[in-house]
């Protein structure tokens, strides 16, 4: 089955062809930029062009976006362009070209305002069910393109999973106070307990979306590594996340000491994969236990896949206050 990944020069895209590639699948690489991972070069804008790469596809993994790091850069106009009618076109191709599965790359970013619960509340359990209160043109785009996938599943029979990843990106945080106050891996390991994924899951997670999407016919989940945390845990996680994480790994105090690296102080909300485990069938490898072990043993963080595809950035340019400005 010819599998096209859209957006095959990004962090995802490269990872997604490599995998694919290696398995001997037959996969399009397309993307605006050129690389070793794209097999045609253009926009999904172009419908045209969009026509012609998914002649005789089976699958479509559609992970090309405008992302957080470009809303301060780029207009609300190309936001819609890309995420928005980008989608529409290839969703409207898959369509006419026959193309059974549809996976869409949408991001936990969604959620926006939901994800930020008050100070005197508990840190927030995130899962599908919650009501996405998108507070960026990025977030009003992608949600919008998930409605659009789920029409077409409604209206012509289009399998479409959606896939919310949470961060896996490999560039600094963009908060200049976290960057301040934490070592980059040290933040990065930090956020494996609640909001980070490493990336050769989620490159397993629309694999193995592509293969049960028929099956599933529709469905939105939540993409992130295995948390530790329960319900009981919210209250003081918000406030006193070393308490909870050390009742959890008695032994993280240690090897973060060797390093001299802190727990967050409060964590404010909590991803959760259980859908995604459950229904596609996805074992993600990487979680903080995870992570406590590479640590302990001297090694990098994260997987040999991670490491591989590295730091992309976003822009073509250097910027003096961050690895990209904030809106």
């Amino acid at each position: 089955m010819k599998t096209v990944i859209t957006g095959s020069a990004g962090h995802l895209g490269e990872a997604l062809v490599r995998t694919l590639r290696a398995a001997g699948g037959e996969v399009l690489g397309l993307d605006i930029k050129p690389s070793p991972t794209t097999d045609a070069v253009g926009s999904i804008v172009d419908r045209g062009f969009v026509k012609a790469c998914l002649a005789g596809a089976g699958a479509v993994v559609h992970t090309a976006t405008l992302h957080k790091p470009h809303v301060a850069t780029h207009s609300r106009q190309a936001f819609v362009d890309t995420n928005v009618t980008g989608t529409l076109n290839l969703l409207e191709e898959a369509v006419a070209s026959g193309v059974g599965r549809f996976v869409f790359t949408s991001t936990t970013s969604a959620f926006g305002a939901a994800l930020t619960p008050a100070a005197s509340e508990p840190a927030a359990w995130i899962t599908e069910d919650v009501t996405p209160v998108p507070r960026n043109i990025y977030g009003v785009t992608k949600t919008a393109a998930e409605s659009l996938c789920e029409l077409f599943h409604r209206r012509d029979g289009l399998s479409c999973l959606i896939l919310r990843t949470s961060r896996f990106f490999p560039e600094e945080d963009d908060s200049a106070a976290v960057r301040d106050a934490y070592a980059d891996a040290n933040a990065k390991a930090n956020e494996f307990l609640f909001r980070r994924a490493d990336i050769e899951d989620v490159v397993n997670a629309h694999r193995c979306a592509v293969d049960r999407a028929p099956q599933i016919g529709f469905g939105r989940y939540i993409i992130s590594a295995t948390t530790p945390f329960t319900h009981a845990d919210l209250a003081t996680l918000r406030n006193d996340a070393p308490a909870v994480v050390a009742s959890g790994f008695p032994d993280y105090e240690a090897i973060y000491g060797a390093r001299g690296w802190r727990m967050f102080g409060g964590i404010d909300r909590v991803y959760v994969n259980a859908k995604a485990r459950t229904e596609l069938g996805w074992t993600p490898h990487y979680d903080f236990a995870r992570i406590l072990q590479q640590l302990a043993a001297g090694e990098p963080i994260g997987s040999d896949l991670a490491h591989a595809v590295g730091s992309k950035g976003y822009h073509g340019e250097v910027f003096a206050e961050g690895p990209y400005p904030v809106e």
